[in-house]
């Protein structure tokens, strides 16, 4: 029988069951809402104090760093109310600084791929930062996940959270305009996970910000997610080309094994030998969310973990979400568990606007101009 949250939470807290993996506080403790903790997390090369503030509200902790805003932890009961830490990261900053692939950061300003770093906006070229083979990735060499984060914690009500704060300058990685940015992680009452995305310019740019959480519902460094169910509410996905940058083709995804209308295990279909798999190593696109742009979150997808009940479903009012099948992890990274990460260990869900969208007049345009402000809303709910 599936529990909800509260019932979880209340039953572990009468249990006084304590965490079993980051942190040793009672599931009781941890379903208040308590102010931001703030803590050094270590120095980068030049000296600037990297900082780790903690976050406890409706039975979920965060932590997150000034460095990149990532999300170094995030802990959340499993039906008998036994915390996880379920997003992958590192337990010190020099790790962070030079080995992470986007581990939990924020990206920008542009996530995804933008082919050869190029675009051209009102009669302009521009020519961006290249870091992945001849493509730009993510915003560049040093996006916003290598940028220091101004952070201050708020509580409001029942909610607590912080608003990360970053300008980006005119020109930096090849991006026209200064953009200034205002993200905002709320814990609600119930758990909820909420990022409010905001920036403005003072030239046209082009803007598409995301999280780049790597998940495991039964914990990092557990092992593989392909027995992981997952359910995207999406009829079609962008094909790519071999660099991953699509070839503009919006898809149907109905006979492919990018069908997830339908729950399924994200292993069932992963080794079929569909040409974009291949060239992908697994999942790795964008779908293109039948709900397209709407004016508040609705949700999206639901990924599951049957072994420990934990689920996660996603809102947005973006019109896709890309699923990357964490096909790049080699073993080569220890996380924050002691344990090394392999091929599968975890998956992305990234909601946001499709990759390369300024060199495609047919998908949703990711232009945004002095005046104007990206606003924009994804929240993440669990349960077990």
């Amino acid at each position: 029988m599936e529990l909800n949250r509260r019932t979880v939470i209340a039953g572990a807290a009468a249990a006084g069951i304590a965490a079993t993996t980051l942190g040793t506080g009672s599931a009781e403790a941890a379903s208040g809402g308590k102010k931001p903790v703030k803590s050094l997390f270590g120095k980068l090369a030049d000296g600037t104090k990297i900082y780790s503030w903690a976050l406890e509200n409706g039975g979920t902790r965060l932590k997150v760093l000034s460095w990149g805003g990532i999300v170094q932890s995030l802990e959340i009961p499993d039906r008998h109310g036994r915390y996880a830490n379920v997003s992958l990261g590192f337990d010190n900053i020099e790790d962070y600084v030079a080995k992470t692939p986007y581990f939990g950061a924020l990206i920008g300003r542009y996530g995804n791929r933008i082919a050869k770093g190029q675009f051209t906006l009102d009669g302009k070229s521009y020519q961006l930062s290249v870091n992945d083979g001849v493509n730009s990735l993510h915003g560049g060499v040093k996006g916003f996940d290598k940028r220091v984060w101004d952070i201050e914690p708020f509580t409001k009500g029942s909610d607590v959270g912080l608003v990360l704060h970053y300008t980006s300058i005119d020109g930096e990685m090849g991006y026209p305009g200064t953009l200034k940015s205002k993200v905002t992680y709320t814990l609600t009452k119930h758990g909820d996970w909420r990022i409010d995305y905001e920036a403005t310019t003072d030239k046209a740019t082009v803007v598409n910000l995301t999280s780049h959480v790597y998940w495991n519902l039964a914990g990092e460094g557990s092992g593989t997610i392909e027995d992981h169910e997952l359910t995207i509410a999406a009829g079609r996905y962008t094909p790519t080309d071999t660099g991953l940058i699509p070839t503009g083709e919006l898809a149907t995804v109905h006979g492919t094994p990018f069908d997830f209308r339908k729950t399924k295990t994200i292993g069932r279909d992963i080794r079929d030998g569909h040409v974009q798999q291949v060239q992908a190593k697994g999942y790795d696109h964008n779908w293109v969310l039948d709900k397209g742009i709407t004016a508040k979150p609705q949700h999206v997808a639901t990924l599951r973990d049957p072994r420990s009940g934990r689920t996660l479903k996603i809102a947005t009012d973006q019109p896709g979400l890309q699923f990357y099948s964490g096909n790049f992890l080699d073993g080569t990274l220890t996380g924050t568990g002691g344990r090394t990460y392999r091929q599968g260990d975890a998956l992305c869900l990234e909601t946001q606007h499709f990759p390369d969208s300024p060199n495609h007049a047919n998908f949703p345009s990711t232009v945004l101009r002095p005046g104007q402000t990206y606003k924009t809303t994804t929240v993440h709910t669990f349960s077990a």
